[in-house]
């Protein structure tokens, strides 16, 4: 029987046969903490009085609350530095970005690999054939220990996408319409496979908004094949050999689901659920109080080049606030450079620190009770951003730009 991405890398990895449902302790080849979690793991990592440390395997990432907004977050921080500089551990500190930019923005990531990372989005690194997953702070201070971890193999959905996504229809609309059609528990504990001539189409910034969300359909991790694309990109970012992987044309898979995306409207995930997905043209004209820009999943250089072209010679909706993160100081630079960011600040954009902060709410944008939020990023639970009295949108850096300029929801089609 032949073998999905999931069982080659499993397989690759254990050095023997494996299948879906198998339980195994697998070698790590990247562990990632961020200044939510890594504090917790360093904490139990000490109880556990361990004689190694992964160091070389190892990265930390202040993104959460940076830079910080008050003096407990502070002595946390404090904590990493110490420890990641006692430890020789790889630190990434206020200001560098968002972790799962970071991580294969600057080579730590490669196909093949099987990583993880102390934050549910870990699996954005799918998108270049790695196995990536997130699990908690006390499994991450386990791998810090020992440079392995458990798993349950996972089985694995295949996702087949034909067609050319429409005129200012994104990456970002694609996976909330999957994640609409999947539902939030869809794909709970299954790798995703993502397939076919929609995602060849996609540059890898767009594969990565992609892979970033399969998480919020219940997924392990949402894997891609590497193709010249891939290997383009790998060939800046890279700093080790890999070696990429494809699932055998006879491997069992649990569903193949296949949609043609040809007529795809722009998608809006409305309150307070990432499932409840509905096209623009149903909640358009639906009034904002603020618009964020940014992310994990929609802060990359090609989001911030789509908002600019919308915005340029343009004002922000007086009665809204933009709000916009790159994900790195690498693209942050790459924006100044090619005049991004003076666009953006010259329509009336408030631009922020590369980091998390607007997303998970410790700062940098908490909207007040009752208003209302449109947003490029993946999640829109109550309190998401800080405030669980106010109403979160989710959709891509072209509605949420065109959305800024109208002061309501808004179908960028119509531009």
């Amino acid at each position: 029987m032949g073998k999905t991405i999931t069982e080659k890398i499993f397989s690759n990895h254990c050095q023997r046969d494996v299948k879906a449902g198998d339980l195994v302790i697998a070698p790590l080849d990247f562990i990632m903490g961020q200044d939510g979690t890594a504090p917790l793991a360093i904490k139990s990592y000490s109880d556990m009085k361990p004689q190694y440390i992964a160091s070389s395997k190892i990265a930390f990432v202040i993104d959460h609350s940076a830079p910080s907004p008050n003096e407990g977050v502070s002595a946390l921080h404090k904590l990493m530095r110490d420890f990641a500089k006692k430890n020789k551990i790889q630190l990434y500190d206020i200001g560098e970005g968002v972790c799962h930019q970071l991580l294969p923005e600057k080579g730590h990531v490669v196909p093949g690999d099987l990583v993880i990372g102390a934050d549910s989005h870990t699996c954005t690194y799918g998108a270049i054939n790695a196995f990536s997953t997130g699990v908690g702070s006390t499994d991450l201070a386990v791998a810090m220990a020992s440079g392995k971890l458990w798993f349950k193999v996972p089985e694995t959905i295949k996702i087949e996408l034909s067609g050319n996504l429409p005129y200012n229809v994104f990456a970002k609309d694609l996976i909330l319409y999957l994640i609409g059609k999947i539902k939030a528990d869809g794909a709970t504990y299954n790798a995703i496979e993502f397939t076919g001539d929609t995602i060849s189409s996609l540059s890898i910034d767009n594969r990565f908004t992609i892979s970033n969300m399969a998480i919020e359909m219940g997924a392990k991790t949402g894997l891609m094949e590497v193709d010249e694309k891939t290997e383009k990109w790998l060939a800046k970012h890279a700093k080790k050999p890999y070696q990429s992987v494809k699932p055998d044309p006879d491997a069992k898979y649990k569903d193949i689901k296949k949609y043609d995306v040809s007529d795809l409207s722009p998608q809006v995930a409305c309150p307070h659920t990432v499932d409840n997905v509905k096209p623009v043209e149903e909640v358009e004209g639906t009034e904002i109080n603020q618009c964020f820009i940014g992310t994990c999943t929609n802060g990359r250089l090609t989001d911030l080049r789509v908002a600019a072209n919308i915005l340029a010679g343009k004002k922000v909706h007086p009665e809204v606030r933009l709000i916009i993160a790159p994900a790195s100081r690498q693209i942050y630079l790459k924006a100044m450079e090619e005049g991004i960011i003076q666009t953006l600040v010259k329509a009336g954009a408030s631009i922020v620190t590369p980091g998390c902060g607007p997303c998970v709410g410790t700062h940098n944008g908490i909207p007040a009770d009752g208003e209302k939020v449109l947003s490029t990023a993946n999640r829109n639970f109550k309190g998401r951003m800080g405030n669980n009295k106010a109403f979160i949108y989710l959709a891509s850096p072209a509605t949420v730009a065109f959305s800024a300029l109208k002061g309501a929801i808004a179908d960028p089609r119509k531009i």
